[in-house]
């Protein structure tokens, strides 16, 4: 076996056990040092990945995948999880508290994603899901004396090992029908004929997945736990969380069970993207919480992805890839921006971003930036990933379902621009003062800002990199 297949891996849970280890070490007073630590090591790790370009081999007997796709979603995290770290310094800073093993978290729930992205069967892909989902509750719950963070925390535990039975009732079908763990024999398995204990289960596995991305109606838990876990928690939780699920939808149902592709998941998710895109749409409206409005954007935003699903072409895999590395960069804005605005007023509700063009003028035209791109207006690089979702559908034939997307996103024109038209059309109440941010947010929110902008104008290298690895991946 070539171990150095699994050194993106390999680095990151030593980074991980690293910082837990640095921070019982480090005085309190040092502790800043361990966020600049974090954000320099998941940097050399993401350049590490450079290296994978091309790769596609499989280790333990197929259970785990190092190829294009899985290095593609690697870099999405790892993308996701630099901004992260980088926009976490101040508000960590603020709790006084157990910095270390915050980043530590952070890094062991990136490296779960990674092995979801990677896994070849079902007990790998089960393994990864269940080290990000118990991070995840952990950093959620993160703020100890806080009641909503507490709150929160407690509902992911328990909707969460609900969705992981679900999860797992599906797999052990899926395992019963098949007689094999590995995506690869399951696909073979099935050539003989489909029996209706796979078909139960392909059911329970969507509904499980369904409850990761925050697909409607398995959407109940997203809202509030965005709303109670720390910003830069609810950020990562948006964008990677989500990419992940999507990662491996992709790997269970398009490598392991194509033969139901026509007669069963393609209807199941068909159903599952128009309610997705309705209903995040039409909730967000009347949200007065910055937090809770994006969290409903980012449903509807995993509706969209489900687009390139119900396409089940290399187009359609290819705009899910675009949109989701996009996506990062967007939601990250504007999440970046709601962090820094929380650390310095102490409040995310959106009646309190009155006058903020005024305060920084930097902070609002990247979070301006960044809901424009989310609405898919041009020439903004959501505009381009959502044209590409839009085709890849319309190329087969599903025309209604595209006309209710586009629909679904001028609905969403409106309520972001109310975000917008308080920001830039009210004054500051007397008194507010300028917002001053750290070079690192700086850094974070310029990154984000000129991403949108530059893969809006000139989509092309990027376009290409998702074709090539869709195609290399789903070669019809």
């Amino acid at each position: 076996m070539n171990i150095t297949l699994l050194s993106i891996e390999i680095l990151t849970t030593v980074l991980a056990i690293g910082l837990l280890v640095i921070g019982l070490l480090v005085p309190k007073g040092q502790w800043r040092g361990i966020s600049y630590l974090t954000t320099i090591g998941l940097t050399g790790i993401l350049i590490s990945t450079l290296a994978f370009s091309g790769v596609n081999e499989t280790l333990f007997n197929g259970m785990y995948v190092i190829d294009p796709l899985s290095t593609f979603f690697k870099q999405i995290f790892l993308l996701a999880a630099v901004l992260v770290s980088l926009a976490s310094y101040d508000y960590i800073l603020r709790l006084g508290y157990n910095q270390a093993e915050f980043f530590s978290l952070l890094v062991f729930a990136t490296l779960g994603m990674m092995v979801l992205a990677s896994s070849g069967d079902l007990i790998s892909l089960y393994v990864g899901l269940e080290l990000m989902t118990i991070t995840f509750i952990i950093l959620t719950a993160y703020r100890k004396k806080d009641a909503k963070a507490s709150e929160a925390g407690i509902k992911y535990l328990i909707l969460g090992a609900m969705s992981s039975a679900v999860l797992l009732y599906g797999l052990s079908f899926v395992y019963g029908a098949a007689g094999s763990t590995v995506f690869s024999e399951i696909a073979a398995a099935m050539q003989g004929g489909i029996q209706p204990l796979m078909v139960l289960g392909t059911i329970f596995v969507i509904a499980g997945f369904a409850f990761k991305i925050s697909a409607v109606p398995f959407h109940m838990w997203s809202p509030d736990i965005y709303e109670g876990a720390p910003t830069p928690v609810t950020a990562f939780l948006a964008v990677a969380s989500k990419a992940a699920g999507f990662a491996a939808m992709i790997r269970i149902l398009v490598i392991a069970l194509p033969a139901l592709a026509s007669d069963v998941w393609l209807v199941i998710v068909i159903v599952l993207a128009a309610l997705t895109v309705l209903f995040g749409n039409f909730v967000a409206i009347p949200q007065t919480n910055i937090k809770r409005l994006l969290a409903f954007s980012s449903i509807a935003q995993a509706g969209y992805l489900l687009f390139g699903l119900v396409a089940f072409s290399a187009l359609g895999i290819a705009a899910i890839l675009f949109h989701s590395i996009l996506y990062v960069f967007a939601n990250m804005g504007a999440f970046i921006v709601a962090i820094s605005f929380y650390n310095h007023t102490g409040s995310d509700e959106i009646k309190d971003y009155t006058g903020l063009a005024q305060r920084s003028p930097f902070m609002a035209a990247v979070m301006l930036l960044s809901l424009l791109s989310l609405a898919g207006i041009p020439p903004l690089a959501g505009f381009v990933s959502k044209f590409y979702l839009f085709t890849a559908i319309i190329e087969k034939g599903y025309l209604w379902l595209a006309f209710l997307g586009i629909g679904m996103s001028m609905v969403s024109v409106y309520y972001y621009l109310m975000v917008v038209k308080v920001m830039y059309l009210g004054e500051p109440v007397e008194g507010a003062d300028k917002i001053k941010l750290p070079f690192s947010v700086q850094a974070a929110l310029l990154i984000c800002m000129i991403v949108s902008v530059f893969f809006g104008i000139y989509p092309e290298p990027l376009t290409n990199v998702a074709l090539n690895v869709a195609h290399v991946f789903f070669p019809f």
